[in-house]
């Protein structure tokens, strides 16, 4: 009897660990960073931000979400108006392989997630790079886990803050921002 109760209570403290691992592996893209501080954590939540637009940037579909400050900005009419956004905006772009959506066949939807990109306007902390700090992490579906862009990425990312800015200087009149709000 002694020993069926031990070995009970092994197999519960099995599962429970096993359960926890699962807990902490979908925590983990919350301690990822890119140099110079750039934190996923940044960006708790993002995954019920707002849609501001969709897009298709070569093979790959996305989604551009902005948290309220950023969406207030745009209502204002930033960057239109020719205001620079505020410090504490902040855009998600959710990067999905499209693929045929399997009950409407003519329609494309989104497939296995690719990547996430960040950008934070923060004009102190990110004085150099137009006051925007930039974040990619790339995502991988077997693991179901982020990593920190790399330079092997198309386009490569320099894994740091300012990894972004290179590309956004073509923008710079619209704060560095590509993405008009979505008319509703």
């Amino acid at each position: 009897m002694k020993g069926e109760r031990i070995l009970t209570i092994a197999i519960l403290m099995g599962g429970f660990a096993v359960v926890g691992g699962w807990a902490v592996a979908a925590q983990d893209k919350y301690t990822l960073k890119v140099t110079n501080g750039l934190a996923f954590s940044e960006f708790r939540g993002y995954e019920s931000w707002q849609v501001v637009s969709i897009s298709q940037d070569g093979p790959l579909i996305a989604a551009i979400l902005a948290n309220p400050v950023m969406i207030k900005a745009y209502q204002a009419g930033i960057p239109g108006n020719g205001k620079p956004f505020p410090d504490g905006a902040k855009l998600a772009k959710i990067h999905w392989n499209p693929k045929k959506m399997d009950t409407f066949p003519t329609a494309t939807v989104p497939g296995t997630q690719h990547d996430v990109d960040f950008m934070v306007k923060d004009s102190k902390r990110f004085a150099d790079s137009g006051g925007w700090g930039y974040g990619v992490f790339d995502y991988d579906t077997a693991s179901n886990a982020f990593t920190p862009g790399t330079m092997a990425d198309k386009p490569p990312q320099g894994n740091d803050a300012k990894c972004g800015f290179a590309c956004h200087t073509t923008v710079k009149t619209r704060d560095y921002v590509f993405t008009d709000y979505g008319h509703r």
